[in-house]
């Protein structure tokens, strides 16, 4: 097939979980299809980053990304019946490179990565597959009900906006895709197909679960980009009252890694086992290498988590609560471990330390799960099904 790809984003570096996903599905795409991609590339991404993307695909455009947190984009926004979202990704230079596309080159199809550049693309006869990585109002409705009280009416306003245009752009694609089976029961089309994410399972390999148990210092991880609200409400929740329960029990190293950690957040501790890392090794793989157990206790934010995935495939058991588990297909106390509350996560990290069956088990059948269902081999198989149906449907 001859695809054309729209995506609001670069997919390189791999620094967030869009990236990962849409950079895997093109590597994978393109052993078996030709590929043009049209994408927003943001001012940090360098000549040697396109490059990265474009030795997959036969022509890659990139268009600048506007700033999106500017006056204009505000004011715009105010009068606009677009939400803020929308208006900052609205961009005429991308219009004309895909208006241009489309009128000098042939394609089975249009996907597209996100709804909110949907705007940008033209009418055309072409079939349009629309791929959802959050259903993206509900996502803002939970940072909105953390916003400052002043704040929230106008924000609710935009969140207003923001789900009638996301519903709009899913009733004007050919075909929807969502990452998860929550996503889907709230989408409001019945014929929408889950494409979930995945992982390179020969990048993360199952470390050897004999020794992690017996070893002296137990590691307990958590990784995160900060920039993201999820990232930083999680590790409060983890310093302010899970840390201080878990140190009581056992003894441990509580490791954070991520870029640029925010001062406010190194502030909540001066405990010694606390390790705060902005400078851990760039391959994600060899972290997960170094920890015993991941922590990820996410109450905001939707998709379906990679470093989830990630840990999961190198046989590192993980703790989350059910939002966390959102997308992927691991039963409680069988491939993950599921918390709710404080005493929840304490109570599963005494027991998945003093229990070297339940840690063992935990390890390979998740590991299992994840060469079953999650190698990006698999989920692009199911892509390639939804664009059959998309150009089938179509005409």
């Amino acid at each position: 097939m001859k695809i054309l790809i729209v995506s609001s984003f670069l997919p390189y570096p791999l620094f967030s979980g869009g990236h990962v996903r849409l950079f895997n599905l093109i590597k994978e795409l393109a052993t078996k299809h030709e590929l043009t991609i049209v994408c927003e590339k943001r001012s940090h991404q360098t000549d040697a980053d396109i490059m990265a993307v474009k030795r997959y695909c036969q022509t890659l455009i990139t268009v600048e990304r506007k700033k999106q947190w500017s006056f204009p984009n505000v004011f715009r926004t105010g009068f606009s019946p677009f939400p803020f979202l929308l208006v900052g990704h609205t961009n005429d230079e991308m219009r004309r490179a895909i208006i241009r596309l489309i009128n000098e080159k042939s394609f089975d199809l249009i996907h597209v990565e996100t709804f909110y550049v949907m705007q940008n693309i033209p009418d055309t006869p072409l079939p349009v597959v629309l791929v959802e990585h959050n259903i993206e109002y509900l996502v803002y409705k939970r940072y909105t009900k953390m916003a400052p009280f002043l704040f929230r009416p106008l924000l609710y306003f935009d969140v207003a906006k923001l789900k009638y245009w996301e519903e709009i752009y899913w009733s004007k694609a050919t075909k929807l895709v969502a990452v998860s089976e929550e996503e889907k029961k709230l989408m409001n089309r019945e014929d929408v197909e889950v494409v979930s994410n995945g992982v390179d399972i020969q990048k993360f390999r199952i470390q050897n679960s004999e020794f992690r148990i017996n070893k002296k210092e137990k590691r307990i991880l958590f990784i995160g980009d900060f920039k993201w609200l999820q990232n930083r409400d999680a590790v409060g929740w983890i310093l302010n009252e899970i840390w201080p329960e878990i140190k009581s029990k056992i003894e441990a190293k509580l490791w954070i890694v991520g870029k640029d950690i925010p001062d406010s957040i190194k502030k909540l501790s001066s405990d010694q086992n606390v390790i705060f890392d902005e400078n851990a090794p760039k391959e994600t793989a060899e972290i997960f290498a170094k920890a015993d157990v991941l922590l990820a206790p996410i109450r905001v934010g939707g998709g379906t988590s990679y470093k989830i995935l990630e840990a999961m495939a190198s046989g590192v058991p993980v703790i989350t609560t059910p939002l966390g588990r959102e997308g992927i297909d691991a039963k409680d106390r069988q491939e993950i471990l599921l918390a709710e509350d404080t005493d929840e996560f304490v109570k599963n990290i005494v027991d998945i330390f003093d229990n070297e069956k339940l840690y063992k088990k935990i390890a390979h059948n998740s590991r299992k799960l994840i060469e079953e269902k999650y190698d990006w081999k698999i989920i692009v198989k199911k892509l390639e099904d939804v664009y059959r149906d998309a150009i089938t449907t179509y005409d």
